[in-house]
């Protein structure tokens, strides 16, 4: 494995199926520095999809883990839990179910109501059962090849503005209605990984890490101001092209 401290956080480079055992080490890690429950938010793509495979397939989640960690989503889609882009979903039923994780233990988004409802919804939930200056203990987030993360999007009017939430829901133009985590509720986070695999990411990463400093064109930078408890995940397909050795 390779690691290098960048203006964006510590990034590792090192290949899939290691990434997933660091994935977990993370998980396992939050547990020792609680005495509490544990709030992951997952994420959606194919990275995660592989992940939550991988983690079913080698029994990866202990009777501690299945306890004391409450499971969720970093953003999701306003559509059913059954339908094929919903980010819990996924989560559900090739990890969770799998292993038998708890009902109690699973923290999914009320999508049955409008955005804004669901939005406020979660919020409240969450408030009531981790408190409102406490956001997730692990955040994990993908990048997509605009440079958005979770569901802030180039241009998101939530980037930028006040928003005391953790959470909301926002428009994405073309896309539908999301509902995400905040720039606020990354302030509150205690470790946010960020994972990118795979081709086609190259030139996402070298303006990330590289182009000018614009985080409302480019919303991954949003993390800058976090970088001290930010690690990026990387597997040597996506960071080829990416000269970390120049500093950034």
């Amino acid at each position: 494995m390779k690691s290098f401290s960048t203006s964006l956080g510590q990034v590792h480079v090192l290949g899939k199926e290691a990434l997933f055992v660091e994935t977990m080490r993370l998980i396992k890690n939050a547990l020792k520095n609680t005495d509490g429950e544990v709030a992951v938010g997952l994420t959606g793509g194919s990275t995660p999809k592989a992940f939550y495979a991988w983690a079913a397939k080698h029994q990866a989640l202990s009777s501690e883990l299945k306890e004391r960690v409450v499971w969720s989503t970093s953003d999701e889609r306003c559509v059913p839990e059954s339908d094929d882009n919903s980010n819990f979903g996924h989560a559900n039923r090739d990890m969770l179910q799998p292993l038998d994780v708890p009902e109690l233990n699973k923290f999914p988004w009320p999508v049955e109501l409008d955005p804004e409802a669901c939005a406020d919804e979660f919020n409240h939930r969450w408030n009531e059962r981790f408190g409102p200056s406490h956001c997730f203990d692990i955040c994990f987030l993908g990048m997509g090849g605009d440079n958005h993360t979770a569901s802030l999007f180039p241009n998101c009017p939530l980037i930028g503005t006040q928003h005391h939430e953790n959470f909301a829901a926002i428009n994405w133009p073309e896309r539908g209605w999301r509902v995400t985590i905040t720039p606020e509720g990354f302030s509150r986070c205690k470790l946010i990984v960020v994972s990118v695999t795979g081709e086609g990411k190259e030139e996402a990463l070298f303006q990330a890490f590289h182009g000018e400093f614009n985080p409302r064109h480019k919303p991954i930078q949003l993390l800058k101001a976090h970088s001290h408890k930010v690690l990026w995940l990387l597997d040597p397909a996506a960071a080829t092209g990416l000269d970390l050795d120049m500093g950034v």
